[in-house]
């Protein structure tokens, strides 16, 4: 068991954190949210050790064992792939160092013979026997495969570094394991087998992710970091954004009757409760969240910006036509013949494993790429509004501030308070919008862009991976944005939940050439893993 002890940590005046009190226990997965700078990964630093907190404690269960998943990609560049996943078992890694080192020496003695009897019963109690096929079967699971086990780190890429680094973690079964954002990076079917691996982990888990479908999948609990306090929640994401928005509405409107808030608060327990994330543990978790009262929840104090796109003119039945798109890039055909027409309400998920792909196919329909063949029409009643992934050319070299950046974007010359009034509802607010804009932090450029795209009143909409950079409640923010939006829009995205809950159509760019469904996101990759299945008994 992990448990935490009165622990604070302030930098200067601004406290993070002050007397945190939790046990973690075996068995649960922790989602540790909280807003950008709050101090998620700084507590799971403290946890492991790498930092310091300015009071308080951190134990860990007698002979228990800790694992980090690491940031630093290139920290291995000598090794091997498949012994850098054993590192991630300090002790038996210096055994197994040890033991071939008293195994190379040309003098052997008996005090040498007798250091290797040791050596190699530790090394039996620790599995090491099974380290290296234990090793395989991760990376192997994770999508690095057999020939690339024995190349050095320098010698793979960045992605597969990721996954490498991520194994690490996992191997030898830690007690406890601290997951600092790992679906960073990771492809559609490595965070599927990682949602399964913490599904049947049997140990305590603590994760932060902005990934909030990953979150409901792997997590029993939630670790609210709010108010400098972390509140412990039974329960996925889901369960505790409705918990905190039930009661926000109760602080708002204390006039409505306590128990009309307990029966709608008896109402989605009861439907949360059937919804466990790890089944053998759906009993003990119904039981815990029956016992939740009206008391046990109170607000959260994260703002939520307002997203909302509204279409200044009617979308017509004629929106855009695509006819053998082609496109060589440095050599390589990234896109290959694409065909496709789109219709009015259409909401498509643009999605496949080469990201070059997708931004070169929202380019061209931009007009910022010329295609090598093939052509594209726009209806007459379309307007677009582009969200790249790349925004740096917005704000590179620019002394505007905020006002005068998104007065540039404004169609009808708005007045300074209506500007101000906009950017606030886009959590900039006072002094704030008197900021350069060249100094923007990565997340409130893409608030800045999604600002200058509700301006346009555009009724189509393309955004090419829209989520990077923000928090957990700006996705939450544009995923609603998005779902209420009425006119079409295609976008490209890994957010699992994202997709799911805004897309009507998927298309996704293959080598052999553009597969296309009207379907949601789940109906297709149910869909596509069938059909791999099917393949694989011929």
């Amino acid at each position: 068991m992990l448990t935490v002890t009165d622990v604070s940590l302030r930098y200067g005046d601004r406290k993070l954190f002050e007397d945190v009190n939790i046990k973690f226990t075996p068995g649960n997965c922790y989602g540790l949210i909280g807003a950008n700078g709050a101090g998620k990964s700084t507590f799971l630093k403290i946890i492991s050790g790498e930092i310091e907190s300015q009071s308080g404690s951190v134990h860990l269960g007698p002979g228990e064992r800790l694992a980090v998943l690491k940031q630093n990609h290139f920290e291995f560049e000598e090794e091997e792939v498949l012994k850098v996943v054993i590192m991630g078992h300090a002790r038996l890694y210096q055994v197994m160092q040890e033991k071939d080192a008293i195994y190379m020496k040309a003098d052997f003695t008996d005090e040498d013979g007798m250091k290797a009897a040791e050596l190699e019963g530790e090394f039996a109690e620790l599995n090491g026997w099974e380290a290296e096929s234990e090793a395989a079967i991760l990376l192997k699971g994770l999508g690095i495969e057999e020939d690339l086990h024995t190349k050095k780190m320098a010698d793979i890429t960045g992605g597969e570094k990721v996954k490498v680094l991520l194994a690490q973690a996992l191997f030898g079964k830690p007690d406890v394991l601290l997951l600092d954002e790992p679906t960073n990076h990771l492809d559609i079917k490595a965070i599927q087998w990682l949602e399964e691996f913490l599904i049947n982990f049997e140990n305590t888990v603590i994760v932060v992710s902005h990934d909030r479908y990953f979150l409901n999948k792997v997590c029993t609990h939630i670790a609210d970091l709010d108010f400098g306090k972390i509140q412990i929640y039974v329960g996925n994401y889901d369960f505790w954004y409705e918990s905190s928005q039930l009661a926000s509405r109760m602080a708002q409107d204390q006039n409505k009757k306590k128990e009309e808030k307990i029966k709608e608060l008896q109402a989605f327990i009861a439907r949360f409760s059937a919804n466990a994330s790890k089944s053998k543990q759906a009993t003990s978790r119904k039981k815990l969240l029956d016992k939740i009262e009206l008391d046990d929840i109170r607000p959260s104090s994260r703002k939520y910006p307002y997203v909302g796109f509204t279409p200044e003119r009617e979308i017509g039945n004629d929106l855009l036509r695509v006819e053998g798109l082609t496109k060589t890039i440095d050599g390589v055909k990234v896109l290959d013949n694409i065909n496709f027409v789109m219709n009015k309400d259409d909401k498509i998920a643009l999605v496949g494993a080469n990201e070059l792909a997708k931004t070169t196919l929202f380019k061209i329909l931009m007009g910022e790429m010329e295609p090598d063949s093939g052509t594209f029409k726009w209806g007459v009643t379309t307007s677009q509004a582009y969200f790249p992934k790349d925004n740096s050319e917005y704000f590179e070299n620019s002394d505007l501030n905020l006002v005068d950046w998104l007065r540039q974007y404004s169609p009808n010359d708005q007045s300074e308070s209506f500007l101000r009034g906009f950017l606030g509802r886009m959590l900039f607010s006072g002094e704030e919008v008197l900021k350069k804009s060249s100094v923007l932090s990565g997340g409130e450029k893409v608030r800045c862009m999604l600002s200058k795209m509700m301006l346009s009143g555009s009724n189509v909409l393309l955004l090419d991976e829209p989520t990077n950079h923000l928090d957990l409640e700006s996705i939450t923010a544009l995923n609603n944005g998005l779902i209420n939006f009425k006119g079409s829009m295609i976008f490209a995205s890994h957010d699992h939940q994202f997709i799911q809950t805004i897309a009507n159509r998927i298309m996704e760019l293959t080598p052999s050439g553009l597969v296309d469904k009207q379907v949601t996101y789940d109906e297709y990759l149910e869909n596509t893993e069938l059909q791999k299945q099917i393949a694989s008994m011929y």
